[in-house]
């Protein structure tokens, strides 16, 4: 497994980095003016791949941070993949101009299948992230949310990863919204037995993280990356220090 297993994120909103609880626009903290410099602290301690959430852009695609994005970018010497609303084929275009790696798309993917599939026939399917998230029943059924969690999409996951695979999906970003943001850990069963069904496809953890020993407990799971978020802005522990958690089992 790739060293590159520890992937940090962060979320911008005016070009500013912020955290929303649970997905809510009301409830946002502040953590720094200043992204670029947040990012290059991470790479300076091994991260090899990056995470970046455009908020403004989810909520308002006029107001979609490409250029500041673009400059970011062009400052870090390691990639970043990018998400945040994305429902056009110029939003997917644009995001490719500026050098993002991967393009990260969300409800759409649900919303709007047919579509997206021919983005990943025209730019290639490991220019893309899928990120569902799911909201799991007590049946144990796994429904994806659309729309900032809003809305229950009744497509199940495993019938979506289903249909992206015949067109070469490869990265999925898997969260189990009850644990985004709340640092309470990771649905680590979650994750084992996405890896086990679809042994082709990179699925990343993300959301819940609040320690190291979550980051441990996710060894062993086959999971190709994990986002850290909040639990680095809030010093619960350094990109280097979960680096070396994940190396050194």
């Amino acid at each position: 497994m790739q060293n590159s297993i520890i992937i940090p994120a962060l979320d911008l909103i005016d070009g500013r980095v912020v955290r929303l609880y649970q997905g809510d626009y009301a409830q946002q903290t502040r953590y720094s003016d200043n992204p670029t410099a947040q990012f290059q602290h991470y790479v300076e301690q091994g991260a090899t791949q990056l995470h970046l959430v455009d908020l403004s852009g989810a909520k308002d695609p006029a107001k979609r941070q490409t250029k500041l994005i673009g400059d970011i970018i062009a400052r870090l010497a390691c990639p970043i993949q990018v998400g945040g609303g994305i429902r056009r084929e110029q939003d997917v275009a644009d995001l490719l101009a500026v050098g993002a790696n991967r393009v990260v798309i969300g409800s759409t993917a649900v919303n709007a299948r047919e579509q997206v599939k021919r983005w990943f026939n025209t730019y290639g399917a490991e220019k893309f992230v899928l990120a569902l998230d799911v909201n799991i029943n007590p049946q144990g059924e796994k429904q994806i949310a659309v729309n900032g969690w809003q809305e229950n999409s009744g497509v199940s996951l495993e019938a979506l990863i289903q249909e992206f695979r015949e067109v070469g999906l490869q990265h999925v970003l898997c969260t189990d919204i009850s644990r985004d943001g709340t640092l309470a850990g990771s649905n680590v069963d979650l994750y084992r037995e996405l890896c086990a069904a679809f042994p082709e496809v990179s699925f990343i953890s993300s959301g819940g993280i609040g320690s190291l020993d979550d980051v441990h407990a996710l060894q062993g799971t086959g999971v190709g990356g994990v986002i850290i978020g909040r639990a680095l802005l809030e010093g619960k522990f350094t990109v280097a220090e979960a680096i070396a958690c994940w190396q050194n089992g």
